[in-house]
């Protein structure tokens, strides 16, 4: 059986109006200490988002969530926080914020490899599978 590690997730979610606290989720950030692991996958869902706020400008918000994936690969590119351990970047991406992008709560799971559990998290939390026809029942 394969070694399984801890790792701990949030989800990226837009609140376009914070005081409702409707929200949609675009992303998942995924830390795994013991493999040395934080990446991020997103969707941005422009009809959703639009469904939910109209005057949503979807491209700058695709713009600032864009630094995610830099912020969890480090380096130069991600600025200053680039230089922090992983964990710190992981922690300083997933801290509670009342803004039009929040991450959720963190939580936590065990994975024999991080990159798969990411994965899964993301088409089971985020992707949207759309649906090509309604059955109905009389």
């Amino acid at each position: 059986m394969p070694v399984r590690n801890a790792y701990e997730y949030a989800l990226i979610r837009v609140v376009p109006r914070v005081e409702r606290a409707e929200h949609i989720n675009v992303g998942v950030v995924l830390f795994c200490r013991e493999r040395r692991f934080l990446a991020a996958r997103l969707e941005v869902d422009a009809a959703r988002l639009c469904a939910l706020a109209p005057d949503l400008d979807v491209e700058t918000l695709r713009e600032q969530i864009s630094h995610i994936p830099i912020i969890c690969a480090g380096g130069r590119a991600a600025g200053p926080i680039g230089d922090l351990p992983a964990h710190e970047r992981f922690r300083w991406l997933t801290a509670p914020r009342s803004a039009v992008v929040q991450p959720s709560p963190v939580h936590v799971g065990l994975c024999a490899e991080p990159g798969a559990a990411l994965d899964r998290l993301f088409v089971q939390l985020v992707a949207v599978r759309h649906v090509s026809k309604w059955v109905h029942s009389a």
